[in-house]
């Protein structure tokens, strides 16, 4: 009897562990095995939030198909105390091992509200965008300037939201004066700005920042990333460059930076000003009496009198001999890369044909031509209202 007895209980027990590990076995599937979301979602974890309310929201929402395996596993794997506040994007098909993975690493919210500090040459702009999970593509709820429209809802709204991201985006060509203008005027920066940074070292790009951050530290990091790309552009150099100092290829690059938008034509422009001075030509380029006139604060907003364009300022390269004292601008990569690179060419002149680009020509005669062609150009759009 006692045999049989125990006969039982050994087969009960090897079931019952035989079932435990079919559990287990499920229960691991359900976690790496692709997950049953159609659509992508942005699942928003409020601060002082717990996996039990984030697992009932995520299987409301059709994220996973069970909250108890979900909570589980979190605890397994040591990750239920790690959860992170924020706001963060859910992609279709996600296993509960991704989306785990997604709520307790870095707390960097990955999708939501974002507030963009666009600084352009001409004027600064506010973007509040939010993504669109579905295309995975930031739609505009508002655009403004601050300094000439009102500010909207919109912002203010997303500006109390301890989610929402901030972005600065730096144009190429800005001025350093005008870059420290506008983050004195961004409301989610804080601190002062002791002095303006040198022209030509803030490295125009995009820039996550955290509101409350201070306004000298953002500067910094935009030093930083240019000396960086200075360092590197000048390691790459060709040989026999008319620049004898990283300093020269700067204000090199900041002129060419000024002369195009056409990112193409870099290059040509480049060949052009190395060209002169190899030949002890002056650069007579526009952007340095600009900046001469203006010392780089805020756009001229007309055309150059003739009296400017004679006038002796350190920066006027229709007076002075080979490159300005400093860069007029600051200058992107690209700029930074034509002006140690530039193609080889022996155009001397240039001038705008029209299309946004410009007309290139080794001799004057054929400059002159293209200046005519330019005339008749700008004749027929002053006609034609334009």
């Amino acid at each position: 009897m006692w045999r049989a007895l125990a006969s039982n209980m050994l087969t009960v027990l090897v079931v019952g562990l035989f079932l435990a590990g079919g559990l287990i076995l499920w229960g691991q599937t359900q976690y790496k095995e692709e997950g049953p979301l159609e659509t992508a979602i942005c699942l928003q974890v409020k601060s002082g939030s717990n996996m039990t309310n984030v697992s009932r929201e995520l299987e409301d929402q059709g994220a996973i198909s069970n909250a108890t395996i979900f909570r589980m596993a979190a605890d397994y794997t040591d990750r239920s105390q790690q959860l992170k506040a924020g706001s963060f994007l859910v992609r279709e098909g996600a296993s509960m091992e991704q989306i785990i993975g997604e709520i307790t690493s870095s707390g960097a919210s990955t999708c939501g509200s974002e507030i963009e500090y666009r600084i352009g040459v001409t004027r600064a702009q506010i973007r509040v965008r939010e993504l669109n999970p579905a295309t995975l593509d930031f739609e505009d709820v508002a655009s403004f300037d601050a300094s000439e429209e009102e500010i909207p809802a919109a912002y203010t709204e997303k500006r109390e939201e301890a989610d929402t991201r901030y972005r600065i985006s730096l144009a190429e060509g800005v001025t350093s004066w005008q870059v420290v203008e506008a983050l004195k005027a961004i409301d989610a920066l804080t601190g002062e700005v002791s002095e303006i940074p040198a022209e030509g070292m803030l490295a125009p790009d995009s820039y996550d920042v955290t509101s409350g951050q201070d306004r000298a530290a953002v500067l910094q990091a935009m030093q930083d990333k240019q000396q960086l790309r200075i360092n590197a552009a000048w390691e790459s150099r060709q040989d026999g460059l008319p620049l004898e100092s990283p300093e020269e290829m700067l204000i090199l690059a900041s002129i060419i930076e000024k002369e195009t938008g056409v990112p193409e034509e870099r290059g040509q422009v480049a060949s052009v000003f190395v060209n002169r001075l190899n030949q002890g030509m002056k650069l007579q380029t526009d952007p340095t009496v600009i900046y001469g006139v203006t010392k780089g604060q805020g756009s001229l907003g007309r055309g150059l009198r003739r009296s400017e364009l004679r006038r002796a300022t350190p920066w006027n390269t229709y007076v002075i001999d080979g490159l300005p004292p400093t860069p007029i601008a600051n200058p992107g990569q690209a700029s930074l890369e034509a002006a140690v690179a530039p193609e080889q060419t022996n155009f001397v002149f240039f001038v705008a044909d029209g299309t946004g680009g410009h007309a290139f020509a080794e001799t004057l005669q054929e400059h002159n031509r293209n200046v005519a062609k330019w005339r008749e150009i700008e004749a027929e759009q002053q006609s034609s209202g334009n």
